[in-house]
């Protein structure tokens, strides 16, 4: 039979297929990243029949209990996996250096062999330190176990090796980009090598059902570094978040085939380890004896946790030509829309001062929810008037300054009536409010400001 040689182009990213070079590449637009690939194969293929590994039955008849999520006995992270680690589920929790991804795991491992019987040993198997390094975190952090097996290793068959002979109940791998597999050319970290190893722990995972846990590194922008094709392989995708300056860790959801992909899991990383907080609405705010300008109230939810945060906001005159714009844990495009928004439809002037916003406790928040509450911290700051310190506020501002519905209304208010605040600001329509909070609906910027100033 007569062998034809074709040659392609495949993207490191993403993986898409090309007959020509191309420059850019037309499914992820990265530029640069399509290499040359050469196939060798027949001219004229014929369809073989192989005989199923399983038979196919009816749906029903499909045992279940084997597929049940088993605790990691660490709650938060149970909370944001759906209820714990899937067996042949691969898991990929990606963060910045030194945010506490190991020390995380650590735990984990712990836990998951403190238990033994059916959950059995747990492998850690790293390769950016020396056994001796984890042993001392582990010491220091009280997290040894008879039923805990470390690894320091970066070959991937010596890996697999490992998982042969200790027959974990978990496996953790720290990081996939410092493992290298013998059959794949290229460096450990390198698009190739990063896809063979995720594809081969992939494989054991489900050939053994052995749930995986990656550690994977981040780029400057914040995204999963290696190729985009990574994220598409595993189960679960955790994306692990913290400012260096503070103690509070996020474990925040993205890619979930087991559960909600919005949940978000908070710890508090400490000298002895790390600890899950499950209350962690007033780590965002700030405590203070007097109410103090510049600062208002909102509810935000991750997933189905509604947590309270404070936004600040501080407007100062300034003798620039050009005023300072500052935004810290907040959208900056949507900072710059309710600035805007606030001089034109809410008769304040901005123009000429320096406005500086931001969230307190390390607090990112994205959504339109809080709009309303940088309107009233910014016209606070402007007037140099407190808002009350029982006041909390919700809603998305428009452009044409209305105050818009926002989803979940009830259970923000209700978090915050828990928390002991007495009024709050909702848009219009919100629908079944909870008892125990006075609420009060606003339909645009203008009767929120006249509202706030009634509050105090």
């Amino acid at each position: 039979m007569v062998k034809k040689s074709t040659v392609s182009y495949r993207c490191g990213e993403c993986g898409y297929e090309a007959a020509k070079w191309l420059g850019r590449c037309p499914e992820c637009q990265a530029w640069g990243t399509l290499e040359e690939r050469s196939d060798t194969k027949p001219a004229v293929a014929r369809l073989g029949l192989s005989l199923p590994n399983t038979p196919a039955r009816p749906i029903a008849e499909v045992d279940i209990e084997a597929a049940r999520a088993r605790e990691t006995g660490v709650s938060e992270l149970d909370r944001v996996l759906g209820g714990g680690l899937v067996p042949g589920a691969v898991v990929l929790l990606a963060g910045e250096p030194g945010v506490g991804k190991s020390t995380l795991l650590l735990e984990v491992a712990y836990q998951w062999a403190a238990r033994g019987g059916d959950f059995g040993p747990s492998l850690y198997v790293t390769g950016e330190e020396s056994a001796g390094q984890v042993r001392l975190r582990a010491e220091r952090t009280g997290n040894i176990n008879a039923g805990m097996y470390l690894a320091a290793e970066s070959d991937l068959s010596a890996v697999l090796g490992h998982v042969d002979a200790v027959k974990p109940g978990v496996l953790i791998v720290d990081s996939v980009q410092t493992m290298a597999s013998p059959q794949v050319d290229g460096a450990p970290g390198g698009v190739t090598q990063v896809r063979a190893v995720t594809a081969g722990l992939v494989g054991v995972a489900k050939e053994r059902g052995l749930p995986v846990i990656l550690v994977g590194h981040v780029t400057k922008d914040g995204s999963v570094a290696g190729p985009r094709i990574l994220e598409h392989l595993v189960d679960v995708v955790l994306q692990f978040e913290g400012d260096k300056h503070s103690t509070l860790r996020l474990v925040r959801g993205v890619k979930n085939r087991f559960g909600a992909a919005d949940e978000i899991g908070c710890f508090e990383l400490r000298e002895d380890g790390i600890v899950g907080v499950a209350d962690p609405s007033g780590l965002f705010m700030n405590r203070t004896s007097e109410p103090v300008s510049g600062t208002a109230i909102t509810v935000t939810v991750e997933g189905k946790r509604p947590l309270l945060g404070e936004v600040q906001a501080l407007v100062s005159a300034t003798s620039m030509p050009q005023p300072r714009r500052a935004v810290s844990g907040l959208d900056a495009s949507r900072v710059s829309m309710v600035l805007a928004v606030l001089e034109k439809r809410g008769g304040v002037k901005l123009g000429d001062k320096d406005v500086y916003t931001a969230t307190v406790g390390g607090m990112k928040i994205t959504e339109p929810a809080i709009d309303l509450a940088v309107v009233l911290a910014l016209t606070s700051s402007v007037q140099d008037v407190p808002i009350s310190p029982r006041l909390v506020v919700v809603g998305e501002v428009g452009l044409a300054g209305e105050v818009r519905r926002v989803p979940n209304v009830g259970r923000r208010l209700a978090e915050a009536a828990r928390l002991g605040f007495t009024h709050a600001l909702v848009p219009p329509d919100s629908g079944k409010l909870p008892d125990g909070i006075r609420v009060l609906e606003v339909g645009d910027v203008a009767s929120a400001l006249n509202a706030a100033n009634h509050a105090r």
